[in-house]
């Protein structure tokens, strides 16, 4: 082992963070990439472990997918703080992701939660930021609400986390937020039915890796569901990844538009919560 670099000790959900940094951090050391993220090539090169080994090579469409996904989450984070530039942004299973640092705007404050063991790795590996605190517990845990200051604003984001929970906690997650941070929204991202069942039928494999089981799986069309979650949940609507390279690029508004993909693909979106914010 390098002794200068930091082992991490993830299994099952939390090992995910290692696969979504590896992917994101691949894409942002090519010249075209189409998300500048250099804290995650730095944080990839610190950790000791063998990612391509355990993963996979890197290569095709996924590290450019998984980065356009990320970027859905960042124009929404940028949008919040244009409204709330000194609004609180809650990163639930946050994991590895580096994008306090893209996003700052030197004035918004950002609360992430996760599980302890994650939070013990990302406190090792990633500095000290301004404006940043953390909870170490569970996002289905409403003890982390306590710490939300909502005065100047609330966006919530769960990035590759609520795939993970059973239908009944997503329900009960959306509904919560929505009840404590009147006027505030939810960032989401999830996964569609089948391949959802290809995790629970232990089909979702990468040169060796086996994906943990995705309890909750929602299509593209059945975003609407989500407004049942709670009486105080107001709208839901679509957030659609923008630009890309090559074939990707030539392919994605055919992936976003036509049947069946468009309604059986990965989806990013926004559950808007009634009520109003301070916006100051």
């Amino acid at each position: 082992m390098d002794a200068d670099r930091i082992e991490p000790r993830l299994t099952d959900v939390p090992e995910t963070a290692l696969w979504t940094l590896y992917h994101r951090a691949v894409e942002a050391r090519r010249p075209d990439t189409v998300l500048a993220d250099p804290m995650a090539v730095e944080l990839l090169d610190r950790i000791d472990f063998p990612f391509e080994q355990r993963f996979g090579p890197a290569r095709g469409p996924a590290a450019q997918l998984q980065a356009l996904r990320v970027a859905c989450f960042d124009r929404e984070v940028r949008d919040f703080l244009d409204r709330c530039p000194r609004g609180t942004v809650v990163a639930l299973g946050e994991g590895l992701e580096t994008q306090y640092w893209r996003v700052d705007n030197g004035r918004m404050s950002w609360l992430t939660v996760d599980l302890p063991e994650a939070v013990e790795l990302r406190e090792r590996l990633l500095p000290a930021a301004p404006r940043q605190r953390t909870v170490a517990c569970s996002a289905t845990d409403p003890r982390w609400m306590a710490e939300v200051d909502p005065a100047h604003g609330v966006l919530i984001t769960a990035q590759g986390l609520l795939m993970y929970l059973r239908p009944g906690e997503v329900r009960e997650l959306i509904a919560g937020c929505a009840e404590r941070f009147p006027g505030g929204s939810l960032v989401l991202d999830a996964m569609p039915r089948w391949l959802t069942r290809l995790s629970a039928e232990g089909r979702l494999r990468s040169h060796g890796y086996q994906a943990p089981v995705m309890p909750f799986g929602m299509d593209a069309v059945e975003r609407q569901k989500l407004r049942t979650a709670g009486p105080a949940v107001a709208a839901v609507r679509d957030v659609r990844p923008v630009g890309g390279r090559g074939l990707v690029g030539a392919l994605l508004p055919l992936a976003l538009t036509v049947p069946p993909l468009a309604t059986r693909r990965p989806s990013v979106a926004v559950v808007e919560f009634a009520g109003t914010a301070g916006l100051v």
